[in-house]
């Protein structure tokens, strides 16, 4: 005889059987840009209206490109996800899929593009 709870018993049934750990995600990448965006924006905010020499000059220090980097790649991981789950509610079938497959492709290609960039000044 079995001795379970309710929450024991519906843990893992929903149809994707990730709804819980998708959303985990979602709340800890919130999270991340919440503290993220306003310390890039304030950092950005310090290089704007300077010549090339200067930005360059701005992001050649560690602080700035580390900030405008990890802003880049978690806003990146946040999109996607939340792109997809999008996708997977209001569009259903193979374009589903493709539409899915080429999001994900999409914000690893701004991700890689935004990283370059911030590497090109940085160095």
């Amino acid at each position: 005889m079995a001795f379970l709870t309710d929450r024991k018993r519906a843990a893992g049934t929903g149809s994707a059987k990730s709804g819980t750990e998708h959303h985990w995600h979602m709340i800890v990448t919130s999270c991340a840009l919440a503290i993220l965006v306003p310390l890039f924006v304030f950092t950005f905010g310090s290089a704007l209206g300077g010549t090339y020499e200067e930005t360059i000059a701005y992001y050649s220090r560690p602080w700035p490109a580390i900030i405008a980097a990890l802003t880049v790649l978690v806003g990146m991981i946040h999109y996607r996800a939340g792109v997809q789950t999008l996708i997977e509610d209001y569009v259903h079938g193979d374009l589903g899929k493709v539409l899915i497959i080429g999001a994900i492709c999409l914000s690893y290609l701004l991700a890689a593009a935004g990283l370059f960039a911030i590497v090109r000044l940085a160095l």
